[in-house]
């Protein structure tokens, strides 16, 4: 059964034919010889931050045939899919308690010298059975170190570089080209915790002739406000 889409492959229900135990099973074609694989940068990425609350267990990553695998925790729907459910209603109290969540997967993302680069519902989840309280972030084919790792020395201010992340919840930095880091995650947050509380964004809708033409008129609108 197809879950979803990520931002670089599709995610499908799996199944350990030994235990029975469920998982998320995401799919990549393979298209070079060299096997240049986003998913098994996401894969490095998201063992990279094995142990921290609200990140999913790391299963494995296969390259079979055509295909690459990454296996991981089956988890609930999105926050973006609740908020449908819920007729684009949170409350304020659950508006609070998800954004206090969402601002310590950030953290603790920050922490490990990683930035996300793509904030937005769509991208935390909710945990299943007895972890149905926890706030999963995930998606990690865009996040990037804002650090070195190594030595702790931060990466340089560059600008031109192409507009990265989700229009609707990026920052007027990213619109820009201006290389991201800490701050923007938090301008993303920002945007999905003012959605949840609207139920909107007030750059949703907007009418252009084409999608660099839209691009330009979301930023206007987001620099004026």
């Amino acid at each position: 059964k197809k879950l979803g889409s990520g931002t670089f492959g599709d995610i499908y229900l799996g199944l350990n034919t030994q235990t029975n135990a469920t998982c998320a099973i995401k799919c990549e074609e393979i298209k070079n010889e060299n096997n240049n694989s986003l998913l098994k940068y996401e894969a490095n990425i998201l063992q990279y931050l094995q142990k921290g609350r609200g990140i999913p267990d790391f299963y494995a990553y296969i390259s079979k045939e055509k295909y690459n695998f990454m296996l991981f925790e089956l988890l609930g729907p999105s926050l973006e899919d609740l908020f449908d459910l819920c007729q684009q209603k949170f409350s304020l109290k659950t508006i609070l308690q998800l954004g206090d969540q969402i601002i310590s997967r950030i953290e603790f993302l920050h922490s490990r010298y990683l930035i996300h680069r793509d904030i937005k519902p769509n991208n935390f989840l909710i945990g299943l059975f007895q972890k149905k309280n926890t706030i999963y972030i995930c998606d990690f084919g865009l996040a990037k170190f804002y650090k070195d790792p190594h030595n702790g020395k931060h990466i340089p201010y560059k600008d031109g570089k192409s507009q990265i992340g989700t229009v609707r919840y990026c920052s007027i930095n990213s619109h820009l080209g201006i290389e991201q880091s800490r701050r923007d995650d938090l301008e993303s947050l920002f945007y999905t915790l003012i959605y949840f509380c609207n139920g909107f964004l007030p750059w949703q809708g907007i009418k252009a002739k084409n999608k660099n033409e839209k691009n330009q008129l979301i930023l206007e609108k987001k620099i004026r406000i």
